[in-house]
């Protein structure tokens, strides 16, 4: 029989940064009216890039309007806190 012994001597993980920027905007005060300025930033830039006859302006304006009306509706804690009341979501810790 094989025995395992762990590993004390793992290096630790460097922090990315996303990370810090994830620490940053958990550390900084929330504006009021945050997420109704996002939220209207986001439909603006539906509405905006909609009736353009670039098919990339107009995808980069969908992937960016969604992307920011999706951080309107999840709020700081992302979209985890959302999905938890999902069926499927129930999984998400």
């Amino acid at each position: 029989m094989v025995e395992r012994t762990r590993r004390t001597d793992r290096p630790t993980p460097e922090v990315t940064p996303v990370q810090e920027l994830k620490v940053l905007d958990h550390a900084r005060p929330s504006a009021p009216g945050e997420h109704w300025l996002v939220l209207g930033a986001g439909i603006a830039a539906w509405m905006i890039t909609r009736k353009s006859p670039s098919f990339l302006l107009r995808t980069a304006g969908l992937l960016a309007g969604s992307a920011l009306v999706g951080r309107a509706a999840s709020g700081r804690d992302g979209w985890s806190k959302l999905l938890r009341y999902t069926p499927l979501g129930r999984r998400i810790k």
